[in-house]
């Protein structure tokens, strides 16, 4: 347990030795930090609070939150900001504690060959193999692979970046610490920079001191780039190519063509649905420094290759492509070519790097000038996209192995060839999305100044038909744009950016227009109508052309259960099909798992994507259409969230045909992609995940069970019907809601640009955002979102019957899916805690109120944990899942008495005169408390 007085220490739950050894030496140095630079009540009172919550869990005290709050009642709030902090930097050494720990276990199980560490490459190709994919399979599968996550600005990271650098200078200390080899006054050089890291997070404020703007957001999201993905994608291809050849043999390795399977998008400034801050300047922005990140990584790496490449001039024989190449170079750059040469007349491929650095600091340059404003100067030597560069790459690749140094060429330049093919000019695909109703208003403004048109008295086939025929007009639709109003102006200047930065940037700079709140198969012609403006659409000699791809995002229940008739109705317009035609016969369709949660509970919402996932592949199978699903998912359950590896096996059967897209977002970027072995396993996991499920592409696959189809459809009726019960149906919910919950204080935090309800003054539940509905509750440590309806559905289903039961469990057993669901909504009901939340539900103005609503959650609380616990014989949550239990029950000492000090501060900080915010001294502890729960549940949105 935590003991400050004297040292650190922690009751250890799976009584790994070393990870105890790991955390016993960080709270060791913690320990010796706040004795230096802290109050001694801070320390005091950690202490104290620890041991009296961890008492009365032990011994079901009453009057817990007395006992609790008579220690810091007389607390200054700066004194009750370092107890908070105290707890904050302990959630933030144990997850790098465990990081490492789980880190060093892989390396130890790949150090011993075999199948290396479940769901590896390794792993998973033998089992392929093993299941009949021979490579001629293997390579049908490749060709069909894409594993595309999408960094996105929702706010839900509460870590500010200066903090998430210092707490990635304690993980690479504490990595030199794990080495046995490290001794004497090397260990002891070391523990004292472990100390003065840890020091130094400390003295770092976690709490940001304004809000994020998007700048500061896109910043955010390039960060994890030079940091870790660059390197670590480098990996992820070095060790499937290295499985492939270990698993398949050399000779038939050879053979398989492994295609750049690994790409990345974004949305950071892109995004403009219900966030004013995104304009067309901020997109422009985004994508010059991603630009500006790409090329400066290949001018590094350029200089490495020139380190290396020393081959002189008759010591090896140079392929004649490759010497005509440096002689084209040496004509096209003439004078200038002097200087560049002259030390390396005898080097030849030093020769050549040095002039394709050259010609890319150009490019790096010109990118420059547009950051500062500057007109760009013609450059003639600069690379004017991605092929040139990869076409010098490949020369030298191809000479060096015609000369027998292939060994050579597979190290740093074939990585660096991977990462041209992967990243290009553009580093990630930036997504455009607005809300569908900001495109209907446009397209009226339009239709109204150019031809007179009503637009909003059409019905859906006049829409259709009209907006087919617009399309297709040559030149677009003939009105004057200055008549238009302010609000269609920019939308139509999202268009104008999209063509004009595909001619900077290259073609492949964005990814797909998204459509939030796809209602109707004409929000998707709208868009068409408004890109053919821009001449990204439309028919010139009688040929289509389509230089926009849009993808309709399905987001609530009722856009779920309708996605067939809208799909239908797209697909079969004439003018939509031409297009998609022109585009490959390909459609992204994007699913919305926050808003459908947030809406229906996570049974509807499960339920409701998995049966649309269904529809979507059968409508457009028979069309000849290829469907990419873009799962928007959240870090937490009741967003979509838990294990990447697992959710993508519990898609439907024969529905990922290969490609998968999805958002990854807030904290999850933090710890998945901060430590550059850590991102090659969370890839890895990702990617073994979508080659398992795709298997249905090289051999039959079972279907789902019809009988288990229909009772999911039962079981889901009942479900959604408990959740608006609860949520739309309750007296007094809302303000329970907004009471018993730090939602408003949340919106306080400064992690995002976005604002935090859809509408200004509207407290509805359709207008605050699902990632802030999701943070709030599970701040209280309610998380009902993630299974609330579950229990009451499983009861009501089976009544009695016990074969009904059985049934339950065989599903639990065979189906992926309801296994999946089930398993997550343990790993949410294990972050729930009802007498916890007892406590925020006694912020309630209305005590009746409070008593009711927490009544109902807590009863069903109570009822999902029995009926999974037994439909999974199981003893207790997350049984067949050691190691998260481990991991939440190493935190649950502390996060308790966090949370009771939250209430405490939410008492204080709604006792001040709301006009006094900025001055009022109990915010700024609170703001902490927030942070450190986050930290210590690992997930907020």
């Amino acid at each position: 347990m935590l003991k400050i007085s004297g040292k650190l220490t922690m009751n250890t739950f799976d009584n790994d030795t070393e990870l105890s050894r790991s955390n016993r030496l960080l709270e060791s140095v913690l320990t010796r930090v706040l004795k230096t630079q802290t109050q001694p009540e801070v320390t005091v009172s950690v202490e104290q609070l620890q041991k009296r919550f961890a008492g009365s869990v032990h011994d079901s005290l009453p009057n817990k939150r007395s006992h609790l709050l008579a220690i810091v009642e007389n607390l200054k709030p700066e004194s009750i900001s370092g107890v908070v902090r105290v707890f904050n930097h302990y959630f933030s050494l144990l997850n790098i504690a465990e990081e490492a720990h789980y880190l060093g276990l892989r390396r130890r199980q790949a150090e011993q060959g075999g199948h290396y560490w479940p769901h590896s490459f390794h792993d998973t190709l033998l089992a392929l193999k093993d299941s009949g994919v021979t490579p001629d399979k293997l390579q049908v599968l490749l060709d069909e692979l894409l594993y595309l996550p999408v960094m996105t600005a929702h706010p839900t990271e509460a870590k500010r970046r200066t903090v998430k650098n210092a707490l990635r200078n304690v993980f690479l200390t504490h990595e030199m610490l794990g080495d046995k080899r490290l001794k004497g006054y090397l260990r002891k050089d070391a523990l004292e920079r472990l100390q003065a890291q840890i020091q130094m997070l400390w003295k770092t404020d976690e709490v940001r001191g304004r809000k994020m703007t998007v700048a500061d957001e896109i910043d955010a999201g390039l960060f994890y780039f030079p940091l870790s993905l660059f390197q670590a994608t480098a990996r992820v291809y070095r060790n499937f190519e290295r499985s492939v050849s270990d698993v398949y043999g050399e000779a038939a390795a050879l053979q398989v063509r492994i295609p750049s399977f690994l790409q990345y998008g974004s949305w950071i400034g892109g995004d403009r649905d219900g966030n004013p801050n995104v304009t067309s300047q901020t997109t422009i922005m985004a994508l010059r420094l991603q630009a500006q990140t790409i090329l400066q990584e290949y001018i590094r790496r350029l200089d490495t290759l020139h380190g290396q490449f020393s081959h002189s001039y008759g010591l090896c024989e140079l392929s004649p492509v490759f010497v005509d190449s440096l002689a084209a170079d040496r004509a096209k750059l003439g004078g200038l070519i002097a200087a560049l040469e002259k030390p390396y007349l005898q080097e030849p491929y030093r020769h050549k790097l040095a002039i394709m650095k050259y010609r890319m600091e150009r490019s790096l340059l010109q990118v420059q000038q547009h950051l500062r404003g500057e007109p760009e100067l013609p450059d003639r030597y600069a690379y004017s996209d991605i092929s040139g560069f990869l076409a010098d790459l490949r020369l030298i690749d191809s000479s060096l192995r015609a000369h027998g140094d292939a060994n050579i060429a597979n190290l740093e330049l074939h990585d660096l060839i991977r990462l041209a093919e992967t990243f290009g000019f553009h580093l990630m695909q930036l997504d455009i999305r607005q809300e569908s109703t900001r495109h209907s208003d446009a397209v009226a403004d339009i239709l109204a100044a150019s031809l007179g048109l009503h637009y909003s008295e059409l019905d859906e086939n006049q829409r259709l038909a009209l907006l087919s025929e617009a399309v297709a007009t040559p030149g677009g639709l003939i009105y004057d744009r200055a008549t238009l109003s302010v609000a269609t102006r920019e939308t139509l200047d999202a268009f104008d950016v999209m063509a004009n930065m595909r001619r900077e940037i290259g073609v492949q700079c964005f990814g797909k227009y998204v459509i939030s709140m796809t209602h109707s198969a004409s929000h998707v012609m709208e868009v068409m109508l408004l890109a053919a403006q821009s001449g990204l659409v439309g028919r010139l000699g009688g040929r289509w052309y389509c230089h926009i791809g849009v993808s309709p995002l399905f987001e609530t229940i009722d856009d779920l259960s309708r996605i067939d008739d809208v799909l239908t109705r797209l697909f079969d317009t004439l003018v939509y099909r031409e297009l998609l035609r022109v585009s490959g016969d390909r459609q992204e369709i994007m699913l919305g798992y926050s808003d459908s949660c947030k809406d229906g509970g996570i049974l509807a919402s499960a339920w409701g994507l998995s049966q649309a996932q269904r529809k979507i592949i059968a409508i457009a199978e028979p069309r000849g259409i290829k469907c990419l699903l873009f799962h928007g998912r959240g870090g937490t359950v009741g967003r979509g969230g838990g294990p990447t590896h697992e959710a993508i096996l519990a898609q439907p059967p024969d529905t990922v045909r290969g490609q998968i897209k999805f958002t990854e977002q807030g904290e999850v970027l933090f710890y998945r992609y901060n430590n550059m072995e850590t991102a090659v396993y969370e890839l890895t996991m990702g990617i073994t995940g979508l080659l398992k499920a795709s298997v249905s592409l090289v051999q039959a696959v079972a279907g789902d069970h019809p009988d288990n189809l229909a009772l999911m459809d039962e079981l889901a009726r009942m479900g959604e019907h408990g959740y608006r019960e609860l949520t739309e149906r309750t007296p007094g919910f809302l303000d329970y809601f907004y009471e018993a919950t730090p939602v408003g204080e949340i919106g306080q935090l400064n992690i995002g640009s976005r604002p935090s309800h859809r509408k200004k003054q509207d407290r509805s539940k359709n207008s605050v955002r699902a990632i802030g509905w999701v943070f709030a509750w599970a701040q209280s440590r309610q998380t009902f979102p993630a299974w609330y309806g579950i229990g009451m559905s499983l009861s009501t289903w089976c009544a009695g019957k016990p074969e009904r039961f059985e049934k339950l469990q065989a599903m639990y057993r065979d189906w992926p899916f309801f296994r999946n669901l089930l398993s997550n909504a343990q790993m949410a009901l294990s972050k729930s805690d009802m007498d916890i939340a007892k406590e925020y539900a006694g912020l309630c103005v209305d005590p009746e109120t409070g008593k009711r609503v927490y009544g109902l959650i807590a009863s069903e609380h109570q009822r999902c944990v029995e009926w999974i616990l037994e439909i999974a014989n199981a003893g207790k949550l997350l049984e067949d899942n050691p190691v998260l239990a481990a991991s939440l029950h190493r935190r649950d000492a502390y996060l308790g008495p966090l949370n009771y000090l939250q209430v405490f501060l939410l008492r204080k900080v709604r006792e001040v005169d709301a006009t006094q915010v900025d001055e009022n001294p109990w915010l700024k502890p609170l703001l902490r408390s927030i942070n450190a729960i986050a930290a210590g549940m690992r997930n907020t949105g």
